[in-house]
């Protein structure tokens, strides 16, 4: 296809998918499902208008998934609705440590003794369909910074942080295919890639997000009163948080993902330390005619939710272009027994049992656990972790194999969670109170 022809599908599709927004709201499929089949239309599998090569374009779609997840984390953080506490975030805390390395060892003793690939393969593998995805998840995920859906929450914030997790576990599988140097009994990988990439990911997210939500206040209140752009803001952020854990060495996924966090709880507490000053003991009646009669009381705009609807227009466009990217990929010979049983293996098996050791030693319902034990949606971060380690040194026929294996579990996943969620998540609601987060 050309570029011109390009511009015209992408362009059509979007077109399509605005107009029918709202029919596409009350029907039993999501957006990913459409993006998908055009994808598989007009790619080898149909009509064969193009091939996307992952192998020979691992560079550019190690990019383009690369900025789709930051940009996808970013949302992710800013909508949680409440500030860290380790009661609070307990449950996706255990999802995104211990249910993600179950996750990888069953994984890999899959790859191992089923699939008959190399240890590090497997761990490989594993490392790279293990993280759930927050580009594709969005029917699962927390709606707007004010929703206080436990589930939503739960799905959302190991989303957010799992993406991070996930890489050590990626260095670990290629220091074992000797690509990667794990240090004398695996010292080094413990020490760096595990402890400090984590521990400088997370605190220097938290700094630069506490940082930017006391100047971007500062600047808006009086008397300095500063128009400021929101969305370079945001995009700002995400740029030298990223940019800078790298630089150390650190994992920059968790560290844009706590930024955004850090960023929209810090703005919270200075709205609510402004409010509780101006009230002064008033009454809500008094405070709202107040702030009526003089708007310039009202607590200035905060950067979070400025950029945010700015973030979420670019994660849906990044969508549209990938999932159409993973359907041009896909042969009619893509579809073996060996991918297909993987992909299943994950999603019934692994997946359940993960959550359900993961969350065994907390007071999470069996309905969310259920819930969360299916809604283990696989996409772009996967996409991502392969490409990475693509373009540090995988041999060419692992590579392949990876490829054909990842593409699939991505497929069915596209496939079986995009059909099941709206039904089953109406189900759960109608069957349940739903419960917030305590």
């Amino acid at each position: 296809m050309t570029s011109t022809q390009w511009f015209m599908l992408v362009g059509g599709l979007l077109l399509a998918m605005g107009l029918t927004a709202s029919i596409l709201k009350r029907s039993p499929i999501t957006s990913a499902i459409i993006y998908l089949a055009v994808g598989v239309l007009v790619g080898p599998t149909v009509l064969d208008l193009f091939h996307f090569n992952p192998l020979k374009e691992s560079a550019l779609l190690e990019s383009l998934t690369e900025v789709a997840v930051l940009i996808s984390l970013f949302s992710a953080g800013v909508k949680m609705p409440v500030p860290f506490s380790f009661t609070r975030w307990r449950s996706p805390i255990l999802l995104a440590t211990v249910s993600m390395t179950i996750t990888v060892v069953m994984v890999a003793e899959f790859a191992y003794y089923v699939l008959g690939m190399p240890l590090g393969a497997g761990v490989l593998l594993g490392a790279i369909v293990a993280p759930t995805d927050p580009v594709l998840a969005t029917d699962v995920q927390i709606r707007h910074p004010g929703d206080h859906d436990q589930l939503r929450f739960t799905l959302t914030c190991e989303a957010g942080m799992n993406d991070g997790s996930a890489f050590p576990f990626v260095i670990l599988g290629m220091g074992l295919l000797g690509l990667q140097d794990p240090g004398d009994f695996g010292m080094k990988w413990i020490l760096m890639d595990v402890l400090w990439a984590t521990l400088s990911g997370v605190t220097i997210g938290v700094v630069a997000g506490v940082a930017l939500a006391h100047v971007g206040w500062k600047l808006r209140s009086k008397p300095h009163k500063h128009e400021l752009m929101d969305d370079f803001l945001g995009l700002g952020l995400i740029g030298v948080v990223y940019g800078l854990t790298v630089m150390v060495n650190g994992w920059g996924f968790l560290a844009v993902f706590f930024a955004a966090v850090a960023l929209r709880q810090t703005e919270l507490k200075l709205a609510k330390a402004a409010q509780d000053a101006f009230d002064g003991g008033k009454t809500q009646q008094s405070v709202r005619a107040d702030a009526n009669a003089r708007p310039e009381l009202e607590p200035p705009q905060t950067v979070s939710e400025g950029s945010l609807v700015f973030k979420e227009h670019l994660e849906r466009l990044s969508e549209v272009v990938l999932v159409l990217l993973i359907g041009g990929t896909l042969y009619l010979n893509s579809w073996t027994w060996e991918a297909v049983g993987l992909a299943l293996f994950l999603f019934v098996i692994v997946r359940p049992i993960s959550v359900f050791v993961g969350l065994f030693s907390t007071n999470t319902t069996w309905r969310i656990r259920g819930m969360t034990g299916w809604f283990g949606v696989r996409g772009i971060g996967s996409l991502y972790y392969l490409m990475y380690a693509i373009e540090n040194g995988l041999p060419e026929a692992l590579s392949l194999q990876l490829i054909q294996l990842t593409l699939i579990v991505v497929t069915l996943s596209i496939l079986l969670h995009g059909t099941s969620v709206k039904p089953l998540m109406g189900l759960f609601w109608r069957r349940g109170k739903q419960r917030s987060i305590p």
